[in-house]
């Protein structure tokens, strides 16, 4: 019959069948499945091309499930049939390797993005406790945002350190300068406060995004 067809069309794959009955006689058959979000392949693209090296993927979807998005992905690591304290479990072994981030958009996923270095919410749809518990909140509902909040960050960081050390490199330059007398202490006076305009203009660079276009 037509709906033992499609039983078997879909047996292998992560959905949930929903069967309708009329009395005692088969009306219909309701498939219900998680979709791929359009941008994932792009985001995870993304973050590996700014340095992220490994990409793990939490879930507490069965094994049939997360194989399939591991396939689709490119995946490094999945770990299937999380409970939430499997998935702090989890970011505390990846952690000890490396700086990690946790992307989580569920209630059970509270816990480890808390857990993480960096914890960051899907706040769009959401739960409360995982927004609370995250470092980062995602509003949009889509992932594009999660690699532009990773660009921006290390771009923030390595303004952060240019103007550091250019601060610190030039006030020494005029310290010397002042101590050997080639300047005098009101030159000295007015070269330090340049030099701190000067970083602070550098520092500003940051409120940008260092791409055209919205982030």
């Amino acid at each position: 019959t037509w709906a033992r067809s499609g039983e078997d069309r879909y047996r292998d794959e992560p959905v949930l069948r929903v069967f309708v009955a009329l009395g005692k006689r088969l009306a219909g058959v309701f498939t219900f499945g998680d979709a791929l979000q359009a941008d994932a392949r792009d985001t995870l693209d993304e973050l590996r091309q700014a340095g992220i090296k490994r990409v793990v993927m939490l879930t507490g979807d069965d094994s049939v499930a997360a194989n399939r998005i591991s396939r689709l992905l490119d995946l490094d690591v999945i770990v299937a049939n999380a409970t939430p304290a499997e998935k702090v479990a989890a970011v505390g072994v990846e952690k000890a390797q490396a700086p990690t981030m946790m992307v989580g958009d569920g209630i059970n996923d509270a816990p480890a993005l808390a857990a993480a270095t960096v914890g960051v919410a899907m706040g769009a749809r959401g739960a409360t406790a995982s927004s609370e518990a995250a470092d980062v909140i995602i509003l949009a509902d889509r992932l594009q945002p999660v690699a532009n909040a990773v660009r921006i960050a290390q771009r923030t960081r390595a303004i952060a350190l240019q103007s550091i050390i250019a601060g610190l490199a030039l006030s020494a330059l005029a310290m010397v300068a002042a101590a050997m007398g080639q300047i005098t202490p009101v030159a000295g006076a007015l070269l330090q406060e340049g030099i701190d305009v000067a970083v602070i203009l550098n520092a500003l660079r940051a409120l940008g995004n260092g791409r055209p276009g919205r982030a």
